[in-house]
């Protein structure tokens, strides 16, 4: 290239190093500065611009040291630099427009900013600038924690039925059922899950006594809340699903904990005496019945034992009467001799019949025999 002056203009054909001489040096030998002249000197600019082509094209697989024109070198860089850059901005573009989803994952893909679609495991394509995409993870479990505790406010603090104030606390663990409604209807996740968890558990416990809240009801508890909970989110269309419900703790206020167990001790202690008392009444209420029920069967047996001998006996009269109708005088006597024999049967007597004295006028003399004794040894 001839000292034209390059881009912005320089001197003549007479300048300094020689005339008509190029300006990077000839024959008379290389620059120095301030080599004369009225001013500093500045490498050519037209000098860095050639080299930093000729480096441009050896990488590029053309031959170096080339000294064309400024319009044929150019050319061939600018024709091949131009697909250069169109290949990179193309696997840039790709780069940007294929991503990859996990397992656990979902992606919410946004054409111009609105739904458009989910994209599901896996590489998926979205081309970019015009579909966007959110990867949002749907099954692993968050927790949001309800509860004066945890959350350092009097938030667990409720009040029952029976106009009674319990410190609750309680854990609720969800995962992402819908990735577009939980992107797009919900600003604040967790405060929407803690304030409708708090709501429906206020609500529940309004409806509840203080006693069964908190020995045995916890369990209904946490599954009433879990189907409220989950009714009010599905309401919203917030793409949330309650996994579980972890009921931590239920106990009076720390101010009042102290006097609720004295009261709670009175309680039980009231409690047992009215078990100790009702099983009392019931054994002596149980031996009562039992002594009148028995007292009423020995009156039913008295009952049929008298009305039976007294049939008996009117059924032994009528018979005797019978025989004493058809033969009085054998029936008299052996009526009189049944009657002798039970009146004298338990007697114990020896009568002697016939037994007169010496002189036949009176009762003779008989010896003495133990007839007691004889009796009782033949008993024996």
């Amino acid at each position: 290239m001839s000292n034209t002056g390059g881009p912005w203009g320089g001197r003549g054909s007479g300048g300094r190093g020689g005339g008509g001489g190029d300006n990077r040096g000839g024959p008379g030998g290389p620059r120095r500065p301030g080599g004369g002249g009225d001013g500093p000197q500045l490498p050519e600019i037209d000098d860095l611009v050639r080299k930093g082509q000729e480096q441009l094209r050896v990488l590029m697989g053309g031959r170096g040291g080339g000294t064309g024109g400024p319009g044929g070198g150019m050319g061939g860089f600018g024709k091949r630099g131009g697909l250069i850059v169109l290949g990179l901005v193309f696997v840039g573009w790709l780069f940007a427009s294929f991503y990859t989803v996990k397992p656990e994952e979902r992606s919410v893909e946004l054409l111009f900013g609105s739904y458009m679609s989910t994209g599901t495991p896996g590489l998926n394509f979205a081309p970019w600038p015009f579909v966007t995409h959110e990867i949002v993870q749907v099954t692993g479990e968050r927790v949001t924690d309800v509860g004066t505790t945890r959350q350092g406010l009097a938030s667990g603090l409720m009040l029952t039925r029976d106009e009674a104030v319990v410190d609750i606390e309680f854990q609720v663990v969800w995962n992402i059922s819908d990735p577009a409604s939980f992107l797009f209807n919900l600003s604040t996740p967790q405060e929407t899950v803690r304030a409708v968890a708090e709501s429906a558990m206020r609500d529940i416990i309004a409806r509840s006594e203080l006693s069964p809240i908190l020995n045995r009801d916890r369990g209904a508890i946490a599954a009433d809340l879990r189907s409220a909970a989950q009714g009010t989110l599905d309401s919203y269309e917030a793409g949330i699903n309650i996994i579980r419900v972890n009921f931590d703790r239920a106990d009076p206020p720390r101010e009042v904990i102290d006097s609720f167990r004295e009261v709670q001790a009175a309680r039980q202690e009231r409690d047992r005496l009215e078990r100790q008392a009702d099983a009392y009444a019931n054994r002596v209420l149980a031996g009562a019945r039992g002594e009148a029920a028995q007292i009423l069967e020995e009156a039913e047996g008295y009952r049929a034992q008298a009305v039976n001998n007294a049939e008996g006996e009117a059924s032994r009269f009528l018979a005797v009467l019978s025989e004493y109708v058809n033969a009085p005088e054998v029936t008299r006597r052996r009526m009189f001799l049944e009657t002798m024999e039970k009146v004298l049967g338990e007697i114990d007597m020896v009568i002697l019949d016939g037994v007169t004295g010496d002189d036949g006028g009176g009762p003779g003399v008989l010896p003495f025999l133990p007839l007691n004794d004889l009796r009782r040894g033949g008993s024996n």
